[in-house]
């Protein structure tokens, strides 16, 4: 029932009052929504038509799946006009998540699909094969006719049946040779065709890269712009806060120094002064009022140092390749990371261990890099979150909340330890290792693979690691991992001090994270 509660829950407010109740604006949206669910309604009926007309279709049920995404696609769009009057947000957002899920299971029943469908012979292979047969045939015919007259004739001619043998025989090796040369020929037709579809299978990878490519730029693209308009936004009104803290601290000194003078002067008040100074505790304010102003000033250059790590993160101002402090970029990722370092319920908190060495300004393009550190941080936490749960650490973990401390001590402590290096005055190297569970061989030699995870449905794309290792490349450096069961997880990143100069007025595609949003 708190469930049932929990979704139809009241105590929203309505989606109209957003649009202001303006006739106007709420009609475009009822009658826009209303006309795409009649479209994703109708949509299915037709699918389903031709599926009932046509019963030599294959994989018809791939449209009655693909209908029902389209069904679940319309009922939202009906969710969106229910919305406006009745604030019924939790079940809206279940009805999205079973239309996500369809949708998902439908996109990868269509990738597993793609070779069955190309494997399917076109009408002109169909003809081409049923013509070979029917000449096949006919070839056929004629050898059993000639046959039948030899036999006639050995019947008739014992003289001539040595010659007839031989004639036979003559023409039998002929046809075993055409034989021959029919199923040499149709050896190399085999080998083309695997060679075929080989190349298919290439090319076929080659788009999904293409696809994953694409994904990832549009997400960084709105990001990006996110992130930009986010740090704007945030610093304009901190700047006004922190720029007039400083005279505000000034005028308030400045009465609290009235104050002072006047007592001095005036050292027995009125009672109605008395009284009122009794009861806003005014020893207590002209004490405490510094430190408020100490943690206002305090909280503004936190928001502060905060939009700095969202510039330094994102550098969308820094298309071009340049030098930069590496230091700076990892610092900022992990600032955006915070929130998932701090103590969750279900696990005590990540730490953090940097053994930053003595590093020059990386001649790099800084944004990649940070999209590299986010996808390679979040692997680390999701794998260090996955063991706390599996080995039951949070057992040993909230016994820190009764007197015995014991059992809490023997907790295994949760780490990611950094550390950057030059080698041999060339290489920046920079190594970031977590004391997770590992990972077994087998799914290690295919980490880099686009669309390969490990996670369970809905926590990961696959296409971290992917996109993490063509940046690395586009910098003609290298990404290494070395794991073990166990014994945690390290990536080894190397890259150039100074780029390439045929890479230096080179940009590559913008590429992200697949693990921020």
């Amino acid at each position: 029932m708190q469930m049932v509660h929990k979704i139809f829950a009241n105590y929203f407010i309505p989606h109209g009052h957003c649009y202001l109740w303006k006739p106007g604006l709420v009609g475009l949206h009822i009658l826009s929504d209303g006309l795409i669910a009649v479209a994703y309604f109708l949509i299915p009926l037709t699918l389903i038509y031709i599926v009932n007309k046509r019963k030599d279709v294959p994989f018809d049920w791939v449209f009655m799946l693909f209908g029902s995404f389209i069904i679940c696609c319309g009922i939202t769009h009906l969710m969106e006009i229910w919305t406006l009057w009745h604030p019924n947000y939790w079940f809206s957002g279940f009805l999205k998540g079973m239309t996500a899920l369809i949708s998902l299971c439908t996109a990868a029943v269509l990738v597993e699909l793609i070779p069955k469908i190309l494997a399917i012979p076109s009408p002109d292979q169909l003809a081409a094969a049923n013509l070979a047969l029917q000449n096949e045939i006919g070839d056929r015919k004629q050898a059993q006719e000639a046959l039948s007259q030899l036999m006639l004739d050995l019947e008739k001619r014992v003289m001539e049946r040595t010659l007839a043998l031989k004639i036979a025989n003559e023409l039998l090796q002929q046809e075993n040779g055409d034989r021959s040369l029919a199923e040499n020929s149709l050896r190399r037709s085999e080998a083309k065709l695997l060679e075929q579809t080989q190349q298919l299978e290439n090319t076929l990878q080659q788009l999904k890269g293409t696809q994953a490519q694409l994904v990832q730029n549009e997400k960084m693209s709105s990001l990006g712009q996110m992130v930009a308009g986010v740090a704007h936004e945030i610093n304009n009104p901190v700047n006004f806060i922190y720029g007039n803290l400083i005279p505000a601290e000034e005028y308030i000194k400045d009465l609290l120094e009235l104050i002072k003078v006047y007592q001095i002067y005036y050292p027995t008040p009125a009672p109605e002064i008395a009284d009122k100074i009794r009861s806003i505790d005014l020893g207590f304010i002209l004490e405490d009022l510094q430190k408020l102003f100490g943690s206002i000033k305090i909280g503004a250059e936190r928001i502060s140092d905060i939009v700095k790590s969202l510039r330094t993160f994102s550098r969308l101002d820094e298309a071009e390749m340049k030098k930069v402090n590496i230091h700076e970029g990892i610092d900022s990722t992990l600032m955006i990371l915070h929130h998932r370092l701090k103590e969750q319920s279900q696990r005590p908190p990540i730490q953090v261990i940097k053994e930053y060495g003595d590093l020059p300004e990386l001649e790099c393009y800084a944004g990649q890099l940070n999209q590299v550190f986010m996808n390679i941080f979040s692997n680390a936490i999701d794998a260090l979150e996955l063991m706390a749960q599996q080995a039951d650490a949070t057992k040993g973990y909230w016994q820190k909340k009764f007197p015995d401390h014991l059992l809490y001590t023997q907790c295994q402590l949760l780490t990611i330890r950094i550390s950057t290096l030059l080698v041999d005055g060339k290489w920046v190297e920079i190594r970031i290792a977590d004391n997770g569970n590992g990972i077994d061989s087998d799914a290690l030699a295919k980490i880099y693979d686009p669309f390969y995870t490990t996670k369970p449905i809905g926590y990961g794309t696959g296409l971290g690691l992917a996109i993490s290792y063509q940046i690395i490349q586009t910098h003609e450096g290298y990404l290494q991992c070395t794991s073990e069961l166990g014994r945690g997880t390290e990536f080894i990143i190397k890259i150039p001090w100074l780029a390439p100069r045929c890479n230096r007025n080179f940009a590559p595609k913008q590429a992200v994270m697949s693990n921020f949003c």
